[in-house]
C-alpha cells in the first residue's frame, strides 16, 4: 500500500484516557471535543490551519473571557476522533503518513473543518485531493481499501465524489488485463527468473508470478458493502464486461455473504455472514437473484439449485422463488440428482422432498424445450430423430427425473398421484430405454404395498415393455409386486426381443460363412483375408451367443406352459373363496372367487388363457423354426 509523509516535527502527542495533550512545554489554551475525546491544543496551530476552527476559536474566546479558556465542541466531524488525531498532527506540522487508509478521513474532514489554499499554502484539502488522485485511484488495492472506507463516511465522500471515483477506477481496472496496472503479473517469458521469481527491469523481486484469469477480483470486491458493490456492477455492466463475468463475481459475493451457501467455507472465514441477520441475508439473496443476468449456461445449475433451497429456507418472496426454478428450467440438463433434492420446508407438505418444486423446474425446462422445437427446423426422418435422440438435453433430464423418481420412491408419505404425475410429465420419446422408470415403479411398489391391484396396473400404465432391455426384463418377469398383466406383456416382449436376435445372429452368420468360403477359395488378398479371419472366429463366439439364446427360449417356453396350467387349475378351484398361484414363477396372483364377481373373474380368466395360448403357440412355432434352422 503507497503511502505519502508528512512533517518533520516528531510525535508531541500522548494520550491520558479520554484526553490527548499536547507536550510542547506552552499550556494549553483551547479544548477541542470531538465525541467522547478531549484534544488539549493550542489555538495559533489551529487558526493557521482552518477556517471553521478560526471562526468557532474567535466566538468562544469572547463569551469565555472571563473564565480564561476557550471550549469547542465539534460532534460531526467525519471520521470523529481518529480523524480530528490526524487533523491536530497535521496543524502542528507532526511527522504523518498519507495512506489509503486514511485518506478518505483525512479528505472528508479537512473539507468539513475548511482547509483551503486560502488559509495557508499547501493545506490538507489539496495534499490529500493530490494524494487520492495520484497514488490512491492508480492502484487497486488502494482503490478498494479507499472505496471500504467511504461507508464510513457517508454522506461526505458521496458529496465530494470519493465514492464514484473509486468505483470508476476499479471497474476499470476490472475490465483490462491486470498486467496494465500495479505489480506486475506475468506467468512467463522474460520477465521470470531462472529460479522462477519475478523480473522487475531485470532484477529479480523474489515475488511469484500469479496466473490472470478473469476471476481474479472477484474475492476483493466481496468485502465491499452490498450498495456499493451493487453500484460497482452496474458501472461494470456499462462499460460492456461480460455476463457471465457479471455472473461470477455475483455467485462469489452469495457465497461469501449467505451464511451456508458455501459448504466448503469454514469457520475461520466464516465472520462476515455471521453478522448478517437472516432478514438481511433474505435481502441479498433477492437482490442477486435480480442482478444475475437471465442467460444460460453463465450460471452454474448447482449454485441455482442452493439458492433455491436457501431461498426456501429464509422464505424468499413468491417471485424470487419462481425466478430460481425457472432459471434452473432453462438449464435443467446440466443438473446433478443431488442438486434436486431439496427437502421440504413447509408444514403442509408431508413428503421428504419438495417434489412440487422439481416439477414446477421440469415444467419450465419443457416449455422451453418445445419453443426451441417450434423454432428449429423438423427433421428428415424417423431414423435421425433416433440418432439425434441420445444427444438430446430432454434425454438427459428423463434420465435425471428417473434418478429423482426413484430417490423419492421410498417415501411412504408420497401419494401415487404425485409420483404418477411426475413420472408422465416426461415425454414417451425422452426416454430410450424405460429401465429407470421401471426400477423407480419398483421401489415405489415395494414401499407402498398397501396401494391397490387397480393402482398397482394404473401406475405400471407408465411404462413401456417394449423399451426395457433384458436384464429389465428378465427382472420383471419374476417380479411378484407387478400385475399379471404386465409380467405377461414382458414375456411376450422380451421372446420378441431374443427372437429378433437370433435372427440377426442368423443373417449375420449367413454372412460371414460366405466371407470365409470367399477366403478359402482365394478371391480375396492377404490384407482383406486376415480381417475375414477376424470375422470367422467372432462367428464362433457368436454361435455359443446363440445357443444361450435357444436354452432360454426353451425356459420360457416351459415358464408359460406353467402358466397356463396354474389358471386352468384356477378355473377349478374358484369355489374355494381364495386361491393363491404358487410362486414358482416368481410372482403371486390373488383372486376371490365371490358369487357376486363370479362371472367377471371367470372372463378374465378366460381373456388370460388367451393371452397365454397365443404367446405359446407363438412360443412352439418360434422353437420348430430354430429346429429347421438346425
Amino acid at each position: 500500500m503507497a503511502g505519502l509523509k508528512l512533517g518533520s516535527k516528531s510525535d508531541a502527542f500522548r494520550r491520558q484516557g479520554m484526553a490527548w495533550f499536547c507536550t510542547t512545554g506552552l499550556p494549553s489554551d483551547v479544548t477541542v471535543e470531538v465525541g467522547e475525546m478531549s484534544f488539549h491544543l493550542h489555538k495559533f496551530p489551529l487558526l493557521s490551519k482552518s477556517i471553521l476552527l478560526e471562526k468557532l476559536i474567535t466566538e468562544k474566546s469572547k463569551e469565555e473571557e472571563e473564565e480564561g479558556g476557550c471550549l469547542i465542541k465539534l460532534h460531526d466531524v467525519p471520521g470523529d476522533s481518529k480523524s480530528f488525531e490526524l487533523i491536530a498532527k497535521f496543524c502542528y506540522g507532526v511527522k504523518l503518513e498519507f495512506t489509503a487508509s486514511n485518506a478518505v478521513y483525512l479528505r472528508c474532514a479537512a473539507e468539513y473543518l475548511q482547509m483551503t489554499e486560502e488559509v495557508s499554502e499547501g493545506n490538507l484539502i489539496s495534499q490529500t485531493e493530490t494524494f487520492i488522485n495520484q497514488v490512491v485511484l492508480r492502484s487497486w488495492k488502494d482503490s478498494l481499501k479507499a472505496l471500504q472506507t467511504c461507508d464510513d463516511l457517508l454522506p461526505h465522500a458521496e458529496d465530494l465524489n470519493i465514492t464514484k471515483r473509486c468505483i470508476e477506477s476499479l471497474a476499470v481496472k476490472a475490465c483490462k488485463d491486470p498486467n496494465l496496472f500495479g505489480w506486475p503479473m506475468m506467468e512467463h517469458g522474460s520477465m521470470q527468473s531462472p529460479g522462477g521469481s519475478v523480473l522487475w527491469n531485470g532484477i529479480s523481486t523474489g515475488a511469484r508470478p500469479r496466473s490472470c484469469s478473469s476471476d481474479w477480483w472477484y474475492e476483493d470486491v466481496a468485502s465491499l458493502s452490498f450498495l456499493t458493490y451493487k453500484r460497482l456492477i452496474a458501472v461494470m455492466e456499462s462499460r460492456g464486461i461480460k455476463p457471465d463475468i457479471i455472473a461470477g463475481s455475483l455467485t462469489s459475493y452469495a457465497k461469501r455473504h449467505i451464511h451456508g451457501l458455501n459448504k466448503r467455507q469454514n469457520t475461520a472465514n466464516a465472520t462476515s455472514d455471521s453478522t448478517l441477520s437472516e432478514e438481511k441475508q433474505r435481502n441479498l439473496l433477492e437482490e442477486i437473484d435480480r442482478l444475475l443476468p437471465f442467460q444460460k449456461s453463465i450460471t452454474s445449475t448447482k449454485f441455482l439449485c442452493n439458492l433455491l433451497r436457501f431461498a426456501l429456507i429464509l422464505k424468499a418472496s413468491s417471485t424470487c422463488v419462481s425466478n430460481l426454478e425457472r432459471r434452473i428450467g432453462l438449464q435443467l440438463d446440466e443438473a446433478a440428482l443431488e442438486d434436486l433434492l431439496m427437502p421440504t420446508f413447509s408444514y403442509s407438505m408431508e413428503t421428504l422432498y419438495d417434489v412440487d418444486c422439481v416439477q414446477r423446474i421440469l415444467e419450465h425446462f419443457l416449455a422451453m424445450e418445445q419453443e426451441v422445437g417450434n423454432a428449429s427446423p423438423g427433421l428428415v426422418d424417423d431414423e435421425q430423430l433416433i440418432r439425434s435422440l441420445s444427444l438430446m438435453p430432454i434425454t438427459t433430464v428423463a434420465k435425471l427425473m428417473d434418478g429423482f423418481l426413484a430417490e423419492i420412491a421410498p417415501d411412504v408419505n408420497l401419494k401415487l398421484p404425485k409420483f404418477q404425475s411426475l413420472a408422465a410429465a416426461v415425454p414417451e420419446y425422452a426416454r430410450p430405454l424405460d429401465d429407470g422408470l421401471y426400477r423407480a415403479i419398483d421401489i415405489y411398489l415395494k414401499a407402498h404395498p398397501w396401494i391397490s391391484e387397480s393402482e398397482r396396473e394404473q401406475l405400471c400404465r407408465l411404462l413401456d415393455c417394449q423399451k426395457l432391455s433384458l436384464e429389465a426384463c428378465t427382472h420383471a418377469a419374476q417380479n411378484e409386486r407387478l400385475p399379471l398383466r404386465v409380467v405377461v406383456q414382458v414375456l411376450f416382449f422380451e421372446q420378441l426381443q431374443l427372437r429378433t436376435s437370433i435372427a440377426g445372429c442368423f443373417l449375420v452368420s449367413d454372412n460371414l460363412d460366405g466371407g470365409s468360403r470367399a477366403l478359402r477359395s482365394g478371391h480375396v488378398g492377404l490384407t482383406e483375408g486376415a480381417g475375414w479371419a477376424t470375422s470367422v472366429r467372432d462367428n464362433q463366439v457368436l454361435k455359443v451367443g446363440m445357443d444361450h439364446m435357444r436354452t432360454r427360449v426353451s425356459e420360457l417356453e416351459k415358464e408359460c406352459s406353467t402358466i397356463r396350467k396354474e389358471i386352468a387349475r384356477l378355473g377349478q378351484e374358484r369355489s374355494g373363496g381364495w386361491a393363491v398361484v404358487p410362486k414358482r414363477f416368481g410372482f403371486r396372483i390373488k383372486l376371490q372367487m365371490c358369487s357376486a364377481k363370479e362371472g367377471s373373474a371367470s372372463g378374465h380368466q378366460r381373456s388370460t388363457s388367451e393371452k397365454i395360448e397365443m404367446l405359446n403357440a407363438k412360443l412352439q412355432k418360434h422353437k420348430r423354426s430354430l429346429s429347421v434352422e438346425k
